[in-house]
């Protein structure tokens, strides 16, 4: 399995910044190949992606969930992947905001894009839209405030 890491800085409050990644339907927004996300209950999220021409559907669950501090999940069908995103407050009105994920490349095509770093590249770029979109608005488009904690070893 391999693991991608990438960091960014945003210019919003902490609050703002994860209230936003607690969207999840609102991903398409900012995430290429996210074409659909439907919250089906408080720690399961269906999703559809297209890639490289290829559709797929799946189910994912929250693992852990802090306010403030962050969010990780794995998939439950599909692509086997899973992650975790976290929010640091660098001061007032800037946040860091890291993304962690487990991925293993299914097929061919998968395992030569994940080979010249493509995978990693889309993460790097999910997170500058996610960074252009929420500074832009300067406000989340709502929130969930709830804790989540399966009692998963996952780490935040």
């Amino acid at each position: 399995m391999d693991t991608i890491t990438s960091v960014i800085e945003v210019d919003v409050p902490l609050r703002t910044a994860y209230d936003q990644w607690t969207q999840f339907e609102d991903f398409p927004r900012f995430m290429g190949g996210v074409e659909k996300i439907e919250q089906l209950d408080d720690t399961r999220t269906r999703w559809v992606t297209s890639i490289g021409g290829v559709t797929r559907e799946f189910d994912a669950e929250v693992l852990v969930q802090r306010p403030d501090q962050g969010v990780s999940w794995r998939s439950l069908d599909g692509p086997t992947h899973a992650g975790r995103v976290t929010f640091t407050p660098l001061d007032d009105d800037r946040t860091e905001v890291i993304l962690a994920m487990d991925w293993e490349p299914e097929g061919l095509l998968e395992k030569a894009g994940d080979a010249i770093g493509l995978v990693e590249a889309r993460a790097k770029k999910d997170l500058a839209s996610f960074k252009q979109f929420i500074e832009e608005r300067g406000s989340a488009t709502g929130s969930w405030r709830g804790s989540v904690d399966t009692g998963s070893t996952t780490p935040l």
